[in-house]
């Protein structure tokens, strides 16, 4: 049995502490609120994320972060892409690995998750964890399959070790750049496959937007130092299969719901929680305009989100593009 911290009470980080306690492991999961701490050991739920769902009696909650890292061997750092850097900047300075299981990119400074560990923890350990995976779900501890990736063998070892069970399987991956770039892209993606359907403009447009987004993903991948052939993985093709398929995924909802004309101030408002898609969809066509890639689709996204123009308008602008080989 090891010691885990998780870091996050939304609704992926209290499905990974009921993962991780599933694989034998002693969790303490964190929430910044004391309050909600209260609400969460009282009713031994996260009713705000993850109503119905019991946690056990060996599942430790707290809103102190020394007390959660006390002992442990490693954290799994659940919290929003956006807010990653104010939380790396309030860890204390001897801090154990991280399994980051964060995915999008940095508005501030177009940082994926582990550059930005690298960037103000140099040194530090670190993984991401991605995948094709709804958090209700593997709270129920339903079949799923999830990425590890990091260029430290040891780590992605031992991040499987944390949470992998007989209905967790876990995968290793050395192409931690491939990973990432999958895991926020796919956000980005599904805004457009929801906007889509939304708007009435049928299946055929949405799988004709998901499969021209792994090669938006892909070409991106491969421009920042990552492999092609991860974009076809877990953390590319099925994480994006996932996401942009269902109105369970927020950033599908989303898209549906701006397809018929709402408003994002308006959508977002009625949220608890992150559509990551959002503050992504710029980030990621800055970077990818910084390294010379072109993504046209994360384009019409970001500027559907920024009001620039309608979803109809951005289809028949995508529709527009000069013709060419696939």
């Amino acid at each position: 049995m090891a010691r885990l911290a998780v870091l996050g009470a939304g609704a992926w980080g209290t499905a990974l502490a009921l993962q991780a306690g599933r694989a034998g492991q002693a969790v303490t999961l964190w929430a910044r609120d004391p309050a909600r701490v209260a609400a969460i050991t009282a009713a031994r739920e996260n009713a705000r994320y993850l109503s119905g769902v019991a946690l056990p009696a060996g599942l430790g909650v707290t809103a102190d972060l020394a007390q959660a890292l006390r002992g442990a061997e490693t954290a799994i750092l659940a919290v929003p892409a956006q807010h990653l850097r104010a939380f790396l900047d309030g860890l204390p300075g001897k801090a154990p690995p991280l399994v980051l299981a964060a995915k999008g990119v940095e508005r501030s400074s177009l940082l994926l998750p582990l550059e930005l560990v690298e960037a103000l923890r140099p040194g530090l350990p670190a993984a991401v964890l991605s995948g094709p995976n709804f958090a209700h779900e593997v709270a129920a501890g339903l079949p799923a399959a999830a990425v590890v990736a990091s260029q430290d063998a040891a780590l992605r070892e031992r991040a499987g070790d944390l949470l992998a069970t007989p209905g967790f399987r876990l995968y290793g991956s050395d192409d931690p750049v491939g990973v990432q770039v999958g895991g926020a892209t796919k956000n980005v993606i599904a805004i457009a496959a929801g906007a889509v359907i939304g708007a009435g403009l049928g299946e055929n447009a949405r799988a004709a937007l998901v499969t021209r987004g792994v090669a938006e993903l892909s070409r991106l991948t491969v421009a920042l130092g990552g492999r092609a052939e991860t974009a076809a993985g877990l953390s590319g093709l099925g994480d994006l299969l996932l996401t942009a398929c269902g109105p369970a995924s927020r950033n599908t909802s989303l898209g549906m719901a701006l397809g018929r004309g709402r408003g994002l101030a308006e959508v977002l408002a009625e949220r608890a929680g992150v559509t990551e898609g959002v503050a992504t969809a710029p980030a990621m066509v800055a970077r990818a305009a910084a390294a010379g890639v072109e993504l046209p689709i994360c384009q019409a996204v970001a500027d559907l989100l920024a009001g620039g123009l309608t979803v109809a308008e951005a289809m028949r602008r995508l529709l527009a593009r000069p013709r060419r080989d696939e």
